[in-house]
């Protein structure tokens, strides 16, 4: 098995708002990213799938098809537009760099010909990103960010 990272990026605007709290609760909590007006990011995305090496090609996946997928499962869908308002996973989940992960590898699983989908990592800031390995199985998942297996962290 190998791993193979493709990146990606897009430029997306959001606002942290937990429509169960009040509005000095959201702005205690979420101070200057509370604003309902939303602030603006350039993410960038890595993708990382697991597989064996194909004999014929010397590679893991198709990257010409890899970043086809991205391109339209994600970045068509995220770049330039503002999540809360214009992405549905992002209307009942607060999109942060952890559920903006989770979201997006929900968005690629399955769909990736020949490799299985390993991580999903999302950088805000050079120095802000979180990753995604998977999910629990449960019946019972409302949106990005009910039982994730997140890691988060700072980039050197």
């Amino acid at each position: 098995m190998i791993l193979l990272t493709r990146k990606a990026e897009f430029s997306s605007a959001h606002y942290y708002w937990n429509d169960d709290l009040s509005a000095e609760e959201n702005q205690r909590l979420f101070g200057k990213c509370a604003n309902r007006n939303g602030h603006g990011h350039n993410y960038t995305l890595e993708v990382t799938v697991a597989g064996e090496i194909d004999p014929v090609t010397g590679f893991v996946v198709d990257l010409k098809q890899l970043k086809e997928i991205l391109e339209r499962e994600v970045v068509s869908v995220y770049d330039h537009r503002h999540l809360n308002l214009e992405v549905p996973e992002f209307r009942v989940a607060i999109p942060t760099t952890e559920n903006i992960a989770i979201a997006i590898w929900r968005r690629l699983a399955g769909k990736i010909p020949n490799a299985q989908l390993y991580r999903v990592r999302v950088f805000e800031a050079p120095d802000l990103f979180a990753d995604f390995y998977g999910e629990f199985e449960s019946p019972a998942q409302d949106g990005p960010g009910t039982r994730p297996e997140a890691q988060f962290g700072v980039g050197n």
